[in-house]
């Protein structure tokens, strides 16, 4: 499948979660993730977007490792499948937490 209908679909359902996914356009650094999300309660992670069956070039794999060395998740979704299994994983870890995503008392 190509990668602008898996994008499309996958800011679609970020949507539908309650979150953005920003495109990120940078030309001070290369090889960033296409998307970066942001959903309900502070979670942020990115997103680097594929045709089905494409890999990753070198450069995108250090920026990812550079990424998730500073803590964030960093996921390469090449299908509709992996989108859904994805914002899964976040709308149950989104459940437990605050709904004003505050963690400190007032």
């Amino acid at each position: 499948m190509r990668e602008k209908l898996i994008e499309q679909y996958f800011v679609k359902e970020v949507k539908k979660a309650g979150g953005l996914a920003l495109k990120v356009n940078s030309t001070s650094m290369k090889g960033l993730p296409d998307r970066m999300v942001l959903l309900p309660n502070g979670v942020l992670f990115f997103a680097e977007i594929k045709a089905t069956g494409k890999r990753t070039r070198t450069l995108q794999n250090f920026v990812h490792k550079k990424l998730r060395g500073l803590g964030f998740a960093v996921y390469v979704i090449d299908s509709y499948e992996q989108v859904k299994e994805v914002l899964t994983k976040y709308e149950i870890c989104t459940a437990r937490l605050p709904k004003n995503g505050n963690t400190e008392s007032a």
